[in-house]
């Protein structure tokens, strides 16, 4: 049964990329998309992705957190990463008003223009969103007719909002958040009715530890995701197997894989 992990961030120091893969090639998580956040990273997730290309893929994009602090020639930058073919998303890109490390308005105008790429260059859309729901789901309705497809990366939230972005066409990323009994509880009742065809399943390490594994460890790694799967599937009432068949397949469809066998580090 091999696992597609939609979403990792490798360029973080707990996560050492070949044994981080080979631990995750280890549980049949054979393919992996390394999440992009800023201009400063771009270079190293295509770079990792030329490393292994078997396994791996990723995104570009710019996460709203930095949205104060782009270059000022950042989209043409973007658009000179778009045409390796690793490259198979925007983002992480969305708006943040929670913790708001950026403005308000750099954040909407950063996002707006990374819609405007994907657009233009027909690719999917990475999608982050904290505290902002109506002002993103306002944004992207405005260009959804013209939008590929999209992911909601790390979907914590209600059946309303879920059924909102299901309304624009985007593809749902579950993580572990959905083994919290507590935490997840909105998210447990949400996903029994989301399709099976727009599920993707993704660590988001080496954050979000699943709490159904044991012993903890210090950080997630997405030699997890069949853990986070095994709860998924319980939810749904469908063998693992199942899970695994349709969210590989789907996370393929969705970034545009054509050859996405089963492969080893």
């Amino acid at each position: 049964m091999p696992w597609f992990d939609a979403g990792i961030n490798c360029f973080d120091k707990r996560m050492p990329l070949q044994p981080t893969l080979s631990a995750a090639v280890d549980s049949a998580v054979t393919k992996m998309c390394i999440i992009g956040t800023h201009e400063k990273n771009w270079k190293s997730c295509i770079d990792a992705a030329i490393q292994y290309p078997d396994n791996l893929h990723c995104t570009v994009g710019v996460h709203p957190h930095y949205a104060d602090n782009v270059s000022a020639q950042w989209d043409s930058e973007l658009v000179k990463r778009l045409k390796h073919q690793s490259v198979v998303a925007i983002g992480e890109c969305g708006l943040d008003f929670n913790r708001m490390f950026s403005s308000q308005q750099n954040q909407l105008t950063v996002f707006e223009k990374q819609l405007q790429i994907a657009i233009e260059y027909q690719l999917p859309v990475y999608l982050h969103e904290r505290d902002a729901f109506d002002h993103q789901f306002a944004l992207l309705s405005k260009y959804a007719g013209r939008l590929k497809s999209g992911l909601v990366h790390c979907f914590t939230q209600s059946l309303e909002h879920m059924q909102a972005y299901l309304s624009l066409g985007f593809s749902i990323g579950i993580t572990g958040w959905i083994c919290d009994p507590k935490r997840g509880k909105s998210l447990r009742t949400a996903i029994e009715q989301l399709p099976l065809d727009k599920m993707i399943l993704e660590t988001d390490a080496p954050y979000l530890f699943p709490k159904n594994v044991r012993p903890r460890e210090s950080n997630n790694q997405p030699k997890f995701l069949p853990d986070i799967a095994a709860v998924v599937a319980g939810i749904l009432g469908i063998s693992v197997e199942q899970l695994s068949e349709h969210t590989f397949s789907n996370a393929c469809d969705l970034f545009g894989i054509s050859q996405c066998g089963d492969n080893n580090v």
